[in-house]
């Protein structure tokens, strides 16, 4: 079957049988990192964009509006982890575009940093997203911010690294409710952030994760 195209730059799709499959086109052909299924188009190299291990990729399963990712974009990725997500936005921001990965995770940003050496695209930087004086040297201003921090002080963390935003950029901003506070609904902390957002940024729109991410929501936002 050939290839379908979708409203996000860079993310095409495809019908496996009954299943439909995110692709990206692989910036490394014949390197996969993460055992995700490959996809030859006419000799072209694709990647499976899993929606069950991404947050960004469920927004697209779930159809959010738009994406303000594309060829040649800078973002800041906080909460980068093992760089799963990470590798498939390298994809779709190609050669002239960078991404600076941000964790805490001295374990995780040890398989981060063998990833980036093979992405020339992708900077690993080991560093608590709270405190972005630290590595706010090795980082010029970004298109784009991609948050996936599961803290309690998810919004305030997103807050302190805004200076890095280009004005009219943008956030990607995925909020896990249960990491801020067990003992309210989701609904009522989703609101809640909701309103916080809205003194910094425009919120464009709200997208339910359900049923790949339990009570998550992806905000995408604008700087003011």
């Amino acid at each position: 079957m050939s290839l379908e195209s979708t409203p996000y730059p860079g993310v095409s799709m495809v019908w496996k049988g009954k299943q439909k499959l995110l692709l990206t086109k692989n910036l490394t052909p014949g390197k996969m990192f993460f055992r995700e299924l490959i996809w030859d188009e006419q000799g072209v190299e694709y990647r499976a964009f899993d929606p069950r291990h991404s947050k960004i990729a469920a927004a697209f399963a779930k159809r959010i509006h738009s994406c303000p990712i594309q060829a040649g974009s800078s973002l800041l990725y906080l909460g980068a982890a093992h760089g799963y997500t990470a590798s498939f936005l390298s994809d779709i921001v190609g050669k002239n575009g960078v991404l600076y990965c941000v964790d805490m995770a001295p374990r995780v940003v040890r398989d981060l940093y063998l990833l980036c050496e093979q992405r020339e695209n992708m900077q690993p930087i080991l560093a608590d997203a709270n405190k972005p004086d630290l590595y706010a040297k090795r980082i010029t201003p970004v298109d784009i911010i991609v948050q996936d921090v599961a803290a309690r002080m998810q919004v305030p963390i997103l807050f302190k690294n805004l200076q890095f935003l280009k004005p009219k950029g943008y956030v990607l901003f995925s909020v896990k409710a249960r990491s801020i506070d067990v003992t309210k609904k989701p609904s009522t902390i989703f609101q809640q952030v909701e309103e916080q957002l809205k003194d910094k940024l425009k919120v464009l729109e709200k997208v339910d994760l359900g049923p790949f991410e339990k009570d998550h929501v992806l905000f995408l936002c604008q700087k003011k």
